[in-house]
């Protein structure tokens, strides 16, 4: 009987114990989701390379065994001011440190150490694929007549998979409805002290991630990130926007956007030292447009980017 890929479902949880499955439930751990992309069981494997008397195939040996999920989130708040966002373990594990201001903000920023972990279970239509001990990357896209989204690649320890009904009680209630990225819900954007008109703004925490299969210990392991991104303007002039001497003088310049007016849905992403590179122009309409690269540093360690809900 064909499977449906409507027919989904993905739960997370951040397990405070490695190896120990913290039983993700569907009516507390539900993530909304959407382009869900699995890959069930990622493997390497060695060549056996064989010498005998003829010639062919020697077979191989798998050395790692783990499983692989991509899924995109819509970004929005928790409806509530101080409250964290339904996604909040997915930036947990992504090497997020998550600090709640009561009554007032939800702040992710960056961490080089102590990464979190986190078991997600993805249901496929009667198949049960649970994955321990993942870690990810984030990216994060706020383009302008579209709703602004996440996109996580996490990668966690390979269960063997199996035949399972899908979960009853899903709730999704935690989950807010988005509001699209546009002059009224996008009331402010930043580069520096330029506040022009915007097309699209980009951030790629680029975590690099690896799996690592050592004799007595594996696990998902994020060795580095480099965050990175583009925003996408109407073409200013010069003394709107000496670009060109930015570029140039590799000068750090703080990028910033908020989308959203009402408490409990506002969302902010704060880079304070952005480098500008790699500019580029583009006919949109009619209109000159200027991409621009960014990759964005750290002042004084773990301080790229802040994700702020308030």
């Amino acid at each position: 009987m064909a499977k449906s890929t409507r027919n989904s479902l993905v739960l997370a949880k951040v397990q405070t114990t490695a190896g120990t499955d913290p039983v993700p439930a569907a009516g507390a751990n539900a993530i909304l989701v959407r382009n869900v992309n699995a890959t069930p069981l990622s493997a390497e494997f060695v060549e056996r390379n064989l010498i005998r008397p003829y010639m062919g195939n020697s077979g191989q040996i798998a050395t790692t065994r783990y499983g692989q999920l991509e899924f995109e989130v819509e970004l929005a708040g928790s409806g509530e001011a101080g409250t964290a966002p339904a996604f909040g373990p997915l930036l947990r594990a992504c090497g997020f440190a998550e600090t709640t201001v009561a009554d007032t903000s939800v702040t992710y920023t960056p961490v080089s150490t102590g990464m979190e972990l986190l078991a997600l279970r993805y249901y496929l239509d009667g198949l049960f694929h649970n994955l321990l001990d993942a870690r990810g990357t984030v990216s994060f896209d706020i383009t302008a007549k579209a709703i602004p989204f996440m996109r996580f690649r996490l990668i966690g320890a390979y269960q063997p998979i199996t035949d399972a009904a899908m979960p009853t009680g899903v709730d999704y209630s935690a989950f807010q409805k988005p509001l699209a990225a546009n002059r009224a819900n996008t009331p402010t954007w930043a580069l520096g002290a330029y506040t022009g008109c915007l097309q699209s703004l980009t951030l790629d925490i680029a975590n690099q991630l690896a799996w690592r299969e050592l004799i007595g210990c594996n696990g998902a392991h994020i060795s580095d990130r480099r965050p990175a991104g583009n925003v996408l303007m109407e073409l200013p002039s010069i003394a709107q926007l000496n670009w060109p001497q930015m570029v140039l003088s590799a000068q750090d310049v703080p990028l910033s956007i908020t989308h959203g007016v009402t408490p409990g849905n506002i969302v902010e992403l704060e880079m304070p030292t952005a480098q500008l590179m790699n500019p580029s122009y583009s006919d949109q309409d009619g209109t000159a447009m200027l991409g621009l690269d960014t990759a964005f540093q750290p002042d004084q360690g773990n301080d790229e980017v802040a994700i702020t809900f308030r």
